[in-house]
């Protein structure tokens, strides 16, 4: 199937809804974040993933999509994304398409995180702010419907166990709600049939 065949998918099958923060209901009640899943149109789609900074005292050297936690001058989701994307890898917002959305994903830290999916152009020259990534990459999409590289680990957390996704690409472990994302993704734009074995709308 052809980049553009895979991105027509995603744009016929994703929501493009662009809501206000003001007019979604929270699900849980706790804090909203939004990341921009960035594909780039070239023989396949890639997908712009970072190493976050390891100096970074949650989740250092882990791989994970440009965004972060809503700010009050943010009035969607696709604000929230975008303006992270600027700040974190110097992303011109007016170098997105939109095409769509997945549903928000509900965190063990009770955040809900809605993921903005959008197309870029080949060749942008990222500005990485070391404060948040070490450094970015693309990766193919059509790896993250590889059932050979995808798994689910159990994890416990206190008294409570939890199936974690998991990817192992290269040297690269991708997991949690990075993983998540990005199976989805995969089962939208492959027919992958990832199965993640929780409810994401609910907080594990």
């Amino acid at each position: 199937m052809s980049a553009q065949a895979i991105l027509d998918r995603l744009s016929s099958e994703l929501p493009l809804a662009r809501r206000s923060w003001r007019d979604i209901d929270v699900a849980v009640g706790g804090p909203q974040a939004a990341v921009l899943v960035a594909l780039t149109q070239v023989d396949e789609p890639q997908v712009l993933l970072g190493r976050r900074a390891m100096h970074l005292s949650l989740h250092p050297g882990e791989i994970a999509f440009p965004g972060g936690k809503r700010e009050p001058e943010d009035d969607s989701a696709w604000d929230t994304a975008l303006r992270e994307a600027t700040e974190e890898v110097a992303m011109p917002p007016t170098q997105v398409t939109a095409i769509g959305e997945l549903e928000p994903l509900i965190t063990r830290t009770g955040f809900e995180v809605f993921p903005c999916v959008g197309i870029i152009p080949e060749g942008l020259d990222y500005t990485v702010d070391p404060g948040e990534f070490d450094s970015v990459f693309h990766a193919p999409l059509s790896v993250f419907a590889d059932r050979g590289i995808f798994r689910l680990e159990t994890m416990r957390d206190g008294a409570r166990t939890r199936r974690v996704p998991h990817y192992q690409v290269g040297d690269d472990n991708i997991w949690g709600v990075t993983a998540a994302i990005l199976a989805q993704l995969a089962n939208v734009a492959y027919d992958a049939g990832l199965d993640l074995e929780r409810n994401w709308k609910v907080k594990p």
